[in-house]
């Protein structure tokens, strides 16, 4: 991938596409001076990274193929923003997604004013059968990654980061099919290649980052990346729903599963952090009920959300004692479930599931040492 073309991406999507903000959170800052910053991609337009690559692609279609039309096989962010910027540029837009595609999803890109095409139980079936589409058709493919004009159009983010933050030392990049990752270093290792490149993978396919779920890099992607980027680790989805949490919490921004890899693998120390290193938030599309479930797994991860089982005797106002003795310490009870039926305690004690909001890992200790000390037996839920 030489530089010079994805220099010409950058002028060519400067009026369509204007810099996100680079943010460098003071709750981000690292003891010894070193610094995280946050590219937000997820406040492009359709909330991801995906517009670059897409528009840069729809843009050098010739006019006999923009009347043709395009077609594409997604379940997220590509395929919003292929919709997005075909009905900009008026093209007809067709795409393809697994039939088992949550109902958000195919609502977000439909609104866009693309023709849906519900097909297959995977991702691999559903491009599959846009292929056979395509070829019937005539109407032009526009691959999620594995186009040049595609991963130029990523790569302008690295120029974009190097613009912004000329003592950069390392960039952290959420990894699928790769066309982000190998943009980015292509630009980057081209005018400075001391600056560290990572790769960010979900630990398992079946993870809370869908958005990177996939099963190898692209034919071209895998070539730029073994030769320019300098390693790539996993995360698990506990440590995603931990980032997650952060960015909503204390940076007040959404990040989807995949756009908040990258900073959980900083904050993990699957990355170590010298100087200043920039985390991409690839995208931002997370379903609001997804992020309820998120909140609560981040939360219990975190310690401040915890579910106990405390075994009491089965008398009048014996449940009242024992959440006075929570009370005492300020846990406070979001839920209390009371088990009579299946308890396999001693005969006359019952046994009580009590789910508490704390402000750490030692509040709860210290609401277990008072429980214990008043005569309950505790354990974790």
């Amino acid at each position: 991938m030489n530089l010079s073309v994805i220099r010409a991406a950058r002028e060519g999507l400067r009026a369509t596409l204007p810099p996100t903000p680079l943010a460098w959170p003071e709750s981000l800052r690292r003891p010894g001076g070193a610094r995280i910053g946050l590219k937000l991609e997820n406040l492009q337009m359709t909330g991801s990274f995906k517009e670059r690559g897409a528009l840069w692609k729809l843009l050098h279609l010739t006019g006999p193929q923009r009347r043709r039309g395009v077609i594409t096989a997604s379940a997220g962010n590509h395929a919003q923003a292929v919709a997005y910027h075909a009905r900009r540029l008026r093209i007809a837009c067709r795409v393809v997604m697994p039939a088992a595609t949550p109902l958000i999803k195919v609502t977000s890109v439909a609104r866009h004013g693309a023709a849906i095409v519900l097909h297959g139980a995977s991702f691999d079936a559903a491009v599959t059968h846009a292929r056979g589409l395509q070829r019937r058709s005539g109407a032009v493919y526009v691959h999620g990654y594995d186009d040049p004009l595609v991963i130029a159009g990523q790569g302008t983010l690295g120029l974009e980061l190097l613009e912004e933050a000329p003592d950069l030392n390392a960039v952290v990049v959420p990894v699928g099919g790769g066309g982000l990752i190998a943009g980015v270093a292509a630009a980057i290792k081209a005018l400075r290649p001391r600056v560290k490149v990572w790769g960010v993978r979900p630990a398992s396919l079946d993870t809370l980052a869908d958005g990177i779920a996939v099963k190898a890099l692209g034919v071209r992607t895998r070539v730029l990346v073994r030769r320019l980027v300098d390693g790539i680790v996993t995360v698990g989805d506990d440590e995603i729903a931990s980032a997650i949490l952060l960015l909503a919490e204390r940076e007040k921004t959404i990040a989807e599963g995949a756009g908040a890899a990258a900073l959980a693998a900083i904050l993990a120390g699957r990355i170590r952090t010298r100087g200043r290193v920039v985390a991409l938030v690839s995208g931002g599309n997370l379903d609001m009920n997804l992020l309820s479930r998120i909140i609560e797994r981040g939360l219990a991860r975190d310690g401040r959300r915890q579910r106990l089982r405390v075994e009491l005797p089965d008398v009048p106002g014996g449940l009242h004692r024992m959440i006075g003795e929570i009370a005492a310490l300020r846990g406070n009870i979001l839920d209390v479930r009371h088990d009579r039926a299946f308890i396999h305690g001693r005969v006359g004690t019952t046994a009580v599931d009590v789910i508490l909001e704390t402000r750490g890992r030692d509040h709860i200790r210290a609401i277990t040492r008072r429980l214990t000390r008043a005569g309950y037996a505790v354990r974790p839920g």
